[in-house]
Parts: structure tokens; sequence; C-alpha cells
């Protein structure tokens, strides 16, 4: 829960870099709320209310923690829109999320992995 909390509190941070711990549980704890909120509208009777808003409010917060998880592999921020490439994109992307980070630092930043916190 600290990663999804932590992903939240660099809201719209696109510089730097995510470990593959940050970007995975950031992504169970979205899918969970998401299904939360997708359950609350449907006992509701609302029209995927509840579900639109939470979608919409953490759409910036998803894309920074998948751009900082690509400059962790070494990869642009740039590279997000290989996901317009019907199946392969989206497989590549994946692909890219699963790699081990970049040893030492990148023209990113500093390798997150190495950052020793007293």
């Amino acid at each position: 829960m600290n990663w999804y909390l932590q992903v939240l509190r660099n809201y719209a941070e696109f510089s730097g870099r995510a470990r593959r711990t940050e970007y995975w549980m950031f992504a169970l704890f979205n899918f969970i709320f998401a299904i939360v909120a997708l359950i609350f509208d449907l006992v509701l009777g609302t029209a995927a209310v509840f579900y639109t808003i939470y979608i919409v409010a953490l759409f910036i917060p998803g894309l920074a923690v998948s751009v900082r998880r690509l400059h962790d592999v070494g990869k642009s921020g740039w590279m997000m829109l290989i996901i317009l490439i019907p199946l392969i994109g989206a497989i590549w992307l994946f692909v890219l999320s699963v790699t081990d980070s970049q040893p030492g630092d990148n023209q990113y930043g500093q390798n997150p992995k190495e950052i020793t916190i007293i």
C-alpha cells in the first residue's frame, strides 16, 4: 500500500525512475480499487460514475509511474506511444515493465534500488 501512496504523492512527476516493485504494486492496488469502485457502482445502481471518476483521477499518476518505469530500464517516456501498435505494442510494454532496472545511474537518474534510506 505504501508503494501506491508513493505514486499518488508523485502525482505528475514524470522525471526520475520507478522500480518494478513500485510499478507493479501500484498496478495491483489500482486494479483492486477500480474493481471496488465498479462493484460500488453496481450496488448503488449508478452508471459507472464512481468507476469513471476513479479512472480519470488516476490516469495521470498511472501514466507518470509508467514513464518512470520506462526510464528505469533506460527508455524514453515517449516509448509509451508504442501501445498504439495493436497487440505487439502492449506485449513490448509488458516486457519492458518486467525487465530489471538498468544497473547504476542512467540519463534519467540514480538507480532506485541503490538509494539507501537512513
